[in-house]
């Protein structure tokens, strides 16, 4: 039996002045599933991503959480009701620790009174969770690009979310980076986690994702799993012939 989606867009449309960025959008994301968002650049994902998040109005549309409307709330009060967030550009404190990074993020989730953590020992639990306890005392700033995309991962755990928004985490990974990140993201969706995730490393997407959604100027072009996905002539044409053809 399927879960009822935790997260979900209805009718999303994003207007800025005459562009259309994200037209008429309706997707769903269940707990316990990595959903996949592809598309060419310019596609839209990331400024549905803002929509979701709060950080952007829609102009048409509303955006689900459990069943409520929260369409109008700010992005703080969605953080406070699960939903955590990573971004394109790397937004880390790069002059403190790997360590002191999720501590910061623990201490804040504490600070807005929902399910209080003790800190130290959720750092130390996702340390190890997330393969990071062997860099645990470097600088931000010594750490290569693609471990960094997973301690802005680990980051977002700290706020013990129900729906994790991860946005090209696989950019300047290695391929064994890559490898251990899709087993994460596979461990955290079996604990129940639903995780959205906009990426163009498509053997990745189609490894790790239940279902995948495709953008092209903006709109839907197609919705399934992998397989169809990867099938579909539409598809193959806008955008994950052109994909595979840069590899």
């Amino acid at each position: 039996m399927v879960e009822a989606p935790i997260l979900e867009t209805r009718g999303i449309t994003v207007r800025f002045g005459g562009h259309v960025a994200v037209k008429d959008v309706s997707i769903g994301i269940e707990p316990g599933t990595v959903t996949g968002l592809i598309g060419p650049n310019g596609a839209g994902k990331t400024t549905l991503f803002n929509t979701i998040t709060g950080l952007q109005r829609p102009t048409a549309g509303k955006v689900f959480l459990d069943g409520r409307d929260i369409t109008s709330l700010p992005p703080y009060k969605r953080a406070r009701m699960g939903m955590a967030r990573t971004f394109q550009r790397l937004e880390l404190f790069v002059s403190l620790s790997v360590r002191d990074n999720l501590r910061v993020a623990g201490d804040i989730h504490n600070a807005n009174g929902r399910n209080n953590i003790d800190v130290d020992d959720e750092v130390d639990r996702l340390l190890e969770l997330t393969g990071l306890a062997d860099i645990a005392s470097t600088d931000v700033s010594d750490v290569p690009t693609g471990r960094a995309r997973v301690v802005e991962v680990a980051r977002a755990l700290m706020t013990s979310p129900r729906v994790l928004l991860l946005d090209e985490p696989a950019s300047g990974q290695t391929e064994q980076e890559t490898e251990a990140f899709a087993t994460l993201l596979g461990d955290l969706a079996k604990d129940g986690l639903a995780i959205c995730l906009v990426e163009h490393d498509i053997p990745l997407v189609m490894k790790i994702c239940s279902r995948i959604h495709v953008l092209d100027y903006g709109a839907v072009l197609a919705s399934g799993v992998p397989d169809e996905i990867k099938n579909d002539p539409a598809v193959i044409n806008a955008y994950i012939g052109t994909e595979e053809e840069a590899v």
